[in-house]
């Protein structure tokens, strides 16, 4: 495409909070614009028939989401991204990719959306999708002795019990018996974690979380370190459709802006909620990769540069779960994470009710498990108030 934002990349050796400002994004030629234009137009012109200057319909591209995809990619350390209209949108083009009776190899610890979407393929096409236990490589191993797989999928940290994986490992694993590997990096972002220069394939964003940041944008995104595996994703994106807008598009970069000290301060919020949920009586479990109890804590510290926001944890008595979260002043019970505001999220009732009792059950996600999305309020405010809200259970 013939558009400035081909041009003028940062450095390499920049680091991420100077990349996340300018990757991607020069000032626009025309007017000297600092801030990417919002282009709102849906179709454009053409010199002759064929010949446009890389942009022809809203639908197949779109010069402020070309720049999002652009800095989504360079981020990720990827060549080439794709924008979405959700996260969900972004994975439903990805399973497409593998079409009907082929085989997916998944995390068993995933967000409720992602299961529902993938055992309606299995349901509606055929697509073989066996459930693992990642955390264990011998598992891993032994899914993909069994049958040919088209696609290795997992999150690291887990929706909702921060559970980590070695990506590394799995790649390396994945990639001998002839899989793609792709990871939801949602939880992590690029400032903490990046799972291309691990070995992944592809990499999958809910741009709505972190990279938005502030709660007011839906959005999705794919980044690739194959350009031709996503120029191949290109025809899919634009025969599905599901591309965000130009102002969405717009939304999500001035998130990205940000980025980098929202991980910072998001994290420091989080250590200071899991210490005193470990400390508590009240808690059965906590789970966050920063704590040195977090089973996979080793491999957090050697695969990520922090370990991010979110926290989860399950109280002693399952059915104290909604006192807890009635008694909550700045957490808000509420979907969602990655907003600069903080909230709670009860999985069994709500981002995981979509997932039968039974299996949410075995897998851990119990009526007393309680998530955290931990905002950039003061970290003591916050300690405070999950302190008080467990002294009511």
């Amino acid at each position: 495409m013939t558009l400035w934002v081909t041009f003028r990349m940062p450095e390499n050796n920049m680091r991420f909070s100077t990349r996340a400002i300018h990757a991607g994004q020069p000032p626009e030629p025309l007017t000297g614009a600092v801030n990417v234009p919002i282009f709102l137009s849906t179709t454009f012109a053409q010199a002759s028939p064929g010949k446009s200057k890389g942009f022809v319909y809203g639908r197949t591209g779109n010069p402020t989401r070309a720049v999002l995809e652009r800095t989504i990619a360079e981020l990720e350390g990827g060549k080439a991204g794709l924008a979405f209209s959700s996260g969900l949108g972004a994975l439903v083009t990805l399973v497409e990719s593998i079409g009907s009776r082929q085989r997916i190899v998944a995390i068993d610890d995933v967000y409720g959306g992602t299961w529902r979407l993938l055992d309606h393929h299995h349901r509606k096409f055929g697509v073989d999708v066996e459930f693992v236990d990642m955390t264990r490589i011998d598992s891993i191993r032994a899914a993909l002795a069994r049958a040919r797989t088209d696609l290795v999928y997992l999150e690291s940290p887990t929706n909702p019990l921060l559970r980590v994986v070695d990506i590394r490992a799995i790649s390396r694993l994945s990639h001998a018996a002839g899989a793609h590997v792709a990871v939801d990096n949602t939880f992590a972002t690029p400032a903490l974690q990046r799972p291309l220069e691990l070995g992944a394939d592809i990499v999958l964003h809910s741009t709505t979380k972190y990279l938005g940041g502030h709660s007011d944008v839906l959005g999705g995104a794919l980044a690739f370190r194959d350009p031709r595996l996503a120029r191949r994703f290109a025809w899919l994106q634009n025969t599905v459709g599901a591309v965000p807008s130009p102002f969405d598009s717009f939304l999500i970069l001035r998130g990205i802006h940000t980025l980098g000290i929202r991980m910072r301060a998001h994290e420091a919020s989080a250590r200071a909620v899991a210490e005193v949920l470990e400390r508590s009586s009240k808690v059965r479990a906590t789970y966050y990769p920063g704590l040195a109890s977090h089973p996979q804590h080793r491999i957090a510290r050697r695969q990520m540069s922090g370990f991010g926001g979110m926290v989860s944890f399950e109280l002693a008595n399952a059915g104290a779960a909604g006192r807890f979260a009635r008694a909550l002043r700045i957490f808000t019970l509420a979907e969602s994470l990655g907003g600069v505001e903080s909230l709670a999220d009860h999985p069994a009732s709500m981002t995981h009710a979509s997932v039968p009792p039974e299996i949410r059950r075995a897998r851990g996600v119990r009526d007393g498990l309680i998530r955290l999305s931990c905002g950039i309020e003061d970290p003591a405010d916050l300690a405070d108030d999950v302190g008080r809200a467990l002294r009511r259970v």
